[in-house]
């Protein structure tokens, strides 16, 4: 595989490659990287390679991962996750990145909290992997959330770049509004983000290159593609309803995407 970046061209060649989960050893570290409609599929197939000790790292985007993937694997230690990366498969074998803060943020599985982390920690810092250990991973992933759930609906319904929402007043508004959305959800279920956080959430938006496309709007503007709707709007209006908070704006994007793609 090539990977493709603003410092260079890297080479990977994995040892070991196979799409028969059977064959794989007993894990002891797991980053299960897969988006979230293969979730289920890929949990049960692992199943058979995660012992007690084994260390899973969910590298999904959304705020319920941990209790998805807890729903289905018992053993072994979970750690929730996320991380910070621009990038999209141009061909097969060939990955292009471009913005992004390339790191992995981890914390504490709430079942192991007796669990160890410097071993995970050592081996990406051998590997050159940024990444950073923290007890705060909620938040961490809450910030990540407003971010990529606003700007996911807004550009897969417009269908315009990350660029173009930010210098419409109109645009950028609804990003905004879904933005205060998920911080309300956040602050019900007791995590505080900065005051900041909108701001600097636009802030981090116009470091990305003006014709950047959101995953979720790649996906959902691929006739017959799977996207990841369920993440953004399934999770977002589930908490909503049983926290009995307002979404609107969210719901109305969910509505307006359902017109042109039904959901998948």
């Amino acid at each position: 595989m090539l990977n493709t970046e603003a410092d260079g061209e890297q080479v990977c060649r994995p040892s070991q490659a196979t799409d028969d989960f059977r064959r794989l050893p007993p894990l002891d570290l797991c980053l299960v990287c897969v988006k979230v409609f293969d979730l289920p599929a890929a949990l049960l197939q692992l199943r058979q390679a995660i012992g007690d000790d084994t260390i899973l790292l969910p590298l999904l985007n959304g705020v319920d991962i941990y209790p998805r993937v807890r729903a289905q694997i018992e053993r072994g230690i979970v750690l929730p996750a996320c991380v910070y990366v621009g990038t999209h498969i141009d061909r097969p074998g060939l990955v292009a990145q471009a913005g992004g803060a390339c790191k992995i943020l981890f914390g504490p599985d709430p079942q192991r909290p007796d669990f160890d982390p410097r071993e995970v920690i050592q081996l990406f810092d051998q590997a050159a992997i940024k990444s950073e250990w923290t007890t705060h991973i909620q938040t961490e992933i809450w910030q990540k959330y407003i971010f990529i759930c606003s700007f996911g609906l807004v550009s897969a319904a417009s269908g315009n770049s990350l660029g173009e929402i930010l210098t419409s007043d109109r645009l950028a508004k609804d990003v905004e509004t879904v933005m205060e959305e998920v911080l309300s959800l956040a602050k019900a279920v007791g995590v505080f983000l900065p005051a900041d956080i909108t701001a600097s959430s636009l802030h981090k938006a116009r470091g990305f290159p003006y014709a950047s496309r959101t995953s979720f709007q790649r996906d959902f503007e691929r006739p017959g593609k799977k996207d990841e709707r369920d993440l953004f709007v399934g999770a977002v209006t589930r908490m909503a309803d049983e926290l009995d908070i307002a979404v609107p704006k969210i719901r109305e994007l969910a509505d307006y995407l359902a017109s042109k793609k039904p959901n998948s």
